[in-house]
């Protein structure tokens, strides 16, 4: 992420009470953060974040178990916001070893 410029909140109508910026977002390849297969994550954060107050082991239950959610070190009554990247990642990796 690289900032640009900011944006006073005069620019908008009725004006914030906060300041805003505009950003540059430059997305990295997936072949350098580890992602095995970028279709089957896809399908993991789509289905994680798709109904996201669910807990993982339901959200995610038209792709895998609990015991699957587990055996790649995340707890499955875990909902979407409480983990990170990498756990997604090391999930997806997971779920597209076994189905290789």
């Amino acid at each position: 992420m690289t900032p640009l410029f900011d944006v006073p909140p005069a620019a908008f109508r009725p004006p914030p009470k906060v300041d805003s910026a505009v950003v540059r977002l430059v997305p990295r390849d997936p072949a350098t953060i580890g992602i095995a297969d970028p279709v089957m994550y896809a399908n993991v954060v789509r289905d994680a974040f798709g109904q996201r107050r669910k807990t993982l082991r339901n959200a995610l239950s038209q792709l895998c178990d609990a015991a699957a959610i587990e055996a790649a070190g995340i707890r499955p009554d875990a909902r979407a916001e409480q983990i990170g990247v990498p756990d997604f990642i090391r999930l997806a990796n997971a779920l597209a070893a076994r189905a290789a």
